[in-house]
């Protein structure tokens, strides 16, 4: 397996709140999840403090239960993390520090994959480009944005929008909850609310490439429309993951204000991540 990693901070933003790393046969890319201005998160941390344990923390229980399956390494992750806040945190505050989470890991014979959030894992299979993603994310927000005060989301001078109370609460009301949907947080349990399956890594099925995005690469696709998943496999594997964050960057720049895109944030941190399987040794 080779592997090709990028994550950039978005422009003028000190902390990258956004990871990719590989360990022996993982690979992950994690995504923190920002907490609006004026939220009480109940922590004295914040999403890249968050990100970087999880990361750490990933990364001991990979090298030490490496048979085990995905969720049960993440499980024990957000476990020992929990550890790190040193009960000085409100670890039950719904906007506790967070992050969205893909992990891929070459089994020999498997790639198993997880997939917590609005996180996406694109492969190709005997020619044939498959998406995988958690809809649960989605459908939650699609249920926001059926109430009018979503409107209130809109780009202003600060580069962030400010959402009114009645739609984070509602936000938090769905988050790891039975309807809702799951992320890492405080809760070891939602590791094991997470999208999980196993590709061949044999045979004339078996995966070729696969590409691991966090939403700030992936709407290249889902968002902005300037590739196919397939053209953004090719661009990934003929020059690489920092060429797509920057394409990301002049889609973002084309729209600052978000009129033709509506969303949360002018820009967003992007990561991306490549695996490319050798042919020769299957």
């Amino acid at each position: 397996m080779q592997v090709r990693l990028a994550s950039e901070a978005a422009p003028g933003r000190t902390e990258n709140e956004d990871h990719a790393f590989q360990t022996g046969p993982l690979v992950a890319v994690l995504d923190g999840v920002t907490a609006p201005p004026g939220i009480d998160t109940g922590c004295i941390h914040g999403p890249a403090w968050y990100v970087s344990r999880l990361t750490a923390r990933l990364t001991e229980v990979a090298s030490a239960c490496s048979d085990d399956p995905l969720a049960d390494n993440l499980a024990e992750a957000i476990r020992r993390v929990r550890g790190d806040h040193g009960n000085r945190c409100d670890l039950n505050n719904p906007a506790t520090p967070a992050a969205t989470v893909c992990l891929v890991r070459d089994s020999g014979q498997t790639l198993d994959y997880l997939i917590l959030s609005d996180t996406t894992l694109v492969t190709e299979r005997a020619g044939q480009v498959q998406i995988f993603t958690d809809p649960r994310f989605r459908e939650a927000v699609a249920q926001l944005r059926r109430v009018p005060v979503m409107s209130d989301y809109a780009i202003g001078d600060s580069d962030q929008a400010a959402p009114v109370p009645q739609t984070i609460n509602r936000k938090y009301q769905l988050t790891n909850q039975p309807g809702g949907y799951w992320i890492s947080a405080a809760n070891p349990d939602a590791a094991h609310q997470a999208m999980i399956g196993s590709l061949p890594l044999t045979g004339k099925d078996r995966v070729r490439r696969a590409a691991l995005l966090t939403d700030g690469t992936s709407c290249a696709v889902d968002e902005y429309a300037f590739l196919d998943w397939a053209e953004l496999l090719d661009l990934l594997t003929e020059q690489g993951p920092k060429e797509l964050i920057r394409r990301v960057r002049l889609a973002e720049n084309a729209d600052p204000e978000g009129h033709a895109h509506p969303r949360y944030k002018r820009h967003d941190d992007a990561t991306a991540a490549l695996c490319i399987f050798d042919k020769e040794s299957r």
